[in-house]
Order: structure tokens, then sequence, then C-alpha cells
């Protein structure tokens, strides 16, 4: 079989089990497996496919119909460029969140600090504590979680991409992970549990099923998260300092007043790639 016919055979099937892109999804399957850039395909698409790729695309489409996330299958995505290591212990980082690490990057960038520091609040696979000790040299950041199996996945997320040094782990419940003698941070980021516990249920399969519930599930409201940071997070951070957060669909309003309720000062709300609220940024008064 060649790669067209393996291409369009497997689309089809994919198509047929109601997975969006299947074209795409095939494709990222077997440049995965032939170690090629998926656009390199398209210059030999009548070479043929080696009988053991094959069996294994099979598989992997196979898996995929039965919607585990591509993430999941090729163990790896792209994040701000960077490749990290994904599976079933840590949320599989969207987009969105790709501009909240770009927003924090530049905010802790424009204190023109050599070493400051910042805190990731739910680290997950370490996506934003990497992107921002890629992104600010001399940062030191600290990333709390409270799934230890997270926190081994981000370990190797910082090795790989060699900010290992500049990333202190944290496993516990919050801010009592810290250890005593943390510094005040210049700067505070979290895509926290958003969703509300009666909509997880209504979720696609590929993140019902396959991320963490402990990343997903942000209770009655999808806002206990927010409650705690609002409440919290001032005794670990400067005056002044930030904090950007994440947040679903329609929460932005509650958000505003929360943190203003609770003695922040709202700053902005940002837009994801879609043109919808998605990141809220408010600071300490003082």
């Amino acid at each position: 079989m060649t790669i067209r016919t393996a291409i369009q055979s497997h689309e089809a099937f994919l198509a047929s089990k109601g997975v969006e892109s299947p074209r795409l999804q095939v494709e990222l399957l077997l440049a995965h497996l032939l170690n090629l850039p998926r656009l390199k395909l398209y210059l030999d698409l009548d070479r043929e496919v080696p009988q053991g790729e094959l069996g294994q695309l099979e598989a992997l489409v196979q898996r995929r119909a039965e919607r585990v996330p591509l993430q999941h299958l090729v163990g790896t995505v792209s994040f701000n460029g960077l490749e990290l290591e994904v599976n079933g212990d840590v949320l599989v980082p969207r987009p969105e969140t790709e501009i909240l690490s770009q927003l924090a990057v530049q905010r802790l960038s424009s204190l023109k600090k050599s070493a400051p520091i910042a805190l990731d609040f739910g680290s997950g696979s370490g996506c934003l504590a990497i992107a921002l000790a890629v992104g600010v040299p001399g940062a030191t950041v600290h990333a709390i979680d409270c799934s230890e199996a997270a926190i081994a996945v981000a370990r190797r997320n910082a090795q790989r991409h060699g900010v290992a040094d500049g990333i202190r782990f944290h496993h516990g419940d919050g801010f009592a992970a810290l250890p005593d003698a943390t510094a005040p941070a210049d700067l505070l980021v979290s895509n926290p549990p958003y969703i509300s516990t009666d909509e997880i249920a209504t979720l696609d399969p590929e993140v019902r099923d396959h991320d963490p519930r402990l990343a997903l599930d942000g209770g009655t409201d999808g806002l206990d998260f927010y409650r705690r940071l609002a409440a919290e997070a001032p005794a670990f951070l400067l005056p002044r300092a930030p904090v950007l957060l994440e947040f679903g669909d329609g929460q932005e309003d509650d958000l505003r007043r929360l943190f203003s309720g609770s003695g922040w000062v709202f700053e902005a709300i940002e837009n994801d790639l879609s043109g919808r609220p998605r990141i809220i940024i408010a600071r300490r008064a003082t």
C-alpha cells in the first residue's frame, strides 16, 4: 500500500467514526511512524509503506477511532514550538494556553530583573513553567502540582529543553507545597481546572475520558480554584505582582467580580485565537 492509498483508506475509516479532520489525523500518525515532517509525505505519495509501519498505522488509527487523543498516540505535543511529552497523567496543552504563556513571558521579561521569580499553579505537563524558563533566562519558576505523576512528566519535559535548573517542582496541595523559605514571586500564571463538575460528562471523549479529571473539575460552577487563588495568592506574591489565569467560556464577568471584590486590581481580559475571552490579568493592589 502506498502513502497515498494508506491516507485515503484510513481517512475514510476515521471519518466514518466521527473523528474531526480525519485526513490530517492520518497524515500526522503516518508521518510520526515514518519519522518524516507531515508535508514531506506529499513529495512521495507513491512510495510503498513498509509492512511493519502499515500494521502500526492500522493499530494507531483504530485507537484514534476509539477517541484516544492524537497527542497520546504520538506521545508529544507542540507548544509554542517546544515539543513536550504528554500522556494520560497530564492535560494536553491547548492553543489558548500558548497565548497565556506568551503573555506571561512578556510580563515577566518587562520587569527587567536579572533573576525574577514566577509561580506556576497546577503545572501539569510543565508547559507554562518551561515556556517561562525558556523565554526569560535567569528566571526561577516554582511549579506546583498535586499529582506526582504529572510532576514526573514535567521534569522530563524540563530536562528535554535544558531548563531543569531553572524550575523548582513542588508536589502538594496548592501553595502549601512551597517551602517556607520561598521568596515572594513577581508573577503567577495558571491554567487551573475550570470545567463545572456536571459539564464534564458532556465533553468530547478525547477530553472526558483521557485528560486527568483533576485537571478539569473546577467544582459546581467551575470557579473553585479561582476563589482559592484570589484568597491565597497574595501571601506568595510581591506587591503589585500580577496573576494571569486562563478560564472557560462565559466566566469572565464572574472572575472580574471575584478578583475585584477580593482586593485585586483588575487589569484586562485577553481573547483567545477565536476571539473569545480566555485570560484574566489582575494584580495585587499593594
